[in-house]
């Protein structure tokens, strides 16, 4: 990760792909914006361009589940997203799969990211090769942005487990305030009674393997 390559023409007249060479420092959260040919869904990640990899069934309706579902039991002045940018700082812009914001940070259909401080939830289903960046990483740099709230959520064979943060104001870091597996009910960022069965089908439910 960390280096960006140029789509070009394939086949046997093509080019060897051309990779971008990172500037003194690394890349900046404005970069995403403007650097060319990004594969869809690129985050920065200490100034490192990290690309998505394919995605997995589970996490497509991990990702899918919880933001319909937060979506319709949020109150009127919260919104919620999949997939889309927040600035942390200026060599972090990460993606959280799922993130509910205050609505007044949703200034227009033409933005592409949001402040860290306008988010109360962020949302982050692991994949394989996301492991690392979900336990470590994002929480450290979401607590840094006082974000109040992180959710991971996790395949635990064929189910779905959700690890429930919330940030402790005298250490600014995330304390444990949960861990739900078939059905999850917290009263923050607002209430949420949620059936974490619907996540896979029954039939996979019923015998993972």
């Amino acid at each position: 990760m960390g280096a960006l390559m140029s789509v070009g023409p394939v086949g046997p007249e093509a080019p060897e792909p051309r990779w971008a060479v990172p500037p003194v420092g690394g890349w900046t959260a404005d970069d995403l914006d403007t650097l060319p040919n990004l594969p869809p869904h690129t985050e920065l990640i200490d100034g490192s361009l990290v690309f998505e990899s394919p995605q997995t069934l589970f996490h497509s309706r991990a990702v899918d589940y919880l933001k319909w579902q937060l979506q319709s039991l949020a109150p009127l002045d919260l919104e919620v997203f999949r997939e889309f940018t927040i600035d942390v700082d200026f060599q972090n812009r990460p993606e959280p799969d799922v993130v509910v914001v205050r609505a007044e940070a949703v200034e227009s259909l033409r933005q592409t990211r949001f402040p860290a401080s306008s988010v109360l939830l962020a949302i982050e289903v692991v994949s394989d090769e996301s492991v690392t960046r979900d336990r470590e990483t994002k929480p450290v740099k979401y607590a840094r942005a006082r974000i109040p709230h992180y959710w991971r959520v996790e395949n635990q064979d064929g189910r779905a487990v959700v690890y429930v943060f919330e940030l402790e104001p005298a250490t600014g870091a995330y304390t444990s305030t949960g861990i739900f597996h078939d059905r999850m009910k917290v009263s923050a960022p607002f209430p949420l009674d949620l059936d974490l069965t619907a996540i896979v089908s029954r039939r996979r439910a019923a015998d993972p393997q």
